[in-house]
C-alpha cells in the first residue's frame, strides 16, 4: 500500500537498515578486538545514496528508484593496524560509533514514531 510506503518512510526504512547492518558490524568489531589479524569492519550508506539521489536530478520516481535500490555495504580497513598482532580494531573508535548509532538509531525511531503519529490522527479524522 503507497499509503505507509511513501518516499519519508522508505527512507526511514534504509536508515534503519543501515544503522542495523552498522550495529552488527561494530559489535563484529568489539567482539573480535582480541583476534590476530582481525581487521575493523566499517559500513557505508550515506554516500552512495547521497550520488544516487543526485544524479535523479529532482525526478520523483529516479528518487523513489534511488531509495530502493541503495542499501549498506559492509568493508573491511585492510590499512589499518592498531596492535602489534595485526589486529585492527581500535575499542575506543569502536564504543565511540557505538553510542553515535545508538544515539542515531533512536533518532530514526522517533522521527518513524511521529510519521505513523500524523498516520493515526489522519486515520481517526
Amino acid at each position: 500500500m503507497q499509503l505507509f510506503t511513501n518516499n519519508s518512510m522508505l527512507m526511514m526504512e534504509r536508515s534503519m537498515d543501515f544503522l542495523w547492518t552498522k550495529q552488527t558490524a561494530i559489535l563484529d568489531n568489539i567482539a573480535n578486538i582480541e583476534t590476530p589479524n582481525y581487521k575493523a569492519k566499517y559500513v557505508t550508506f550515506e554516500e552512495t545514496l547521497q550520488e544516487k539521489i543526485k544524479s535523479a536530478s529532482g525526478n520523483v520516481s529516479q528518487i523513489r528508484n534511488a531509495l530502493e535500490n541503495t542499501s549498506a555495504s559492509v568493508h573491511v580497513a585492510t590499512n589499518e593496524e592498531a596492535k602489534a598482532d595485526g589486529n585492527g580494531v581500535d575499542m575506543n573508535e569502536q564504543s565511540v560509533e557505538l553510542a553515535r548509532n545508538a544515539f542515531q538509531q533512536q533518532h530514526v525511531y522517533n522521527a518513524i514514531s511521529t510519521e505513523l503519529s500524523l498516520l493515526r490522527t489522519v486515520a481517526a479524522g
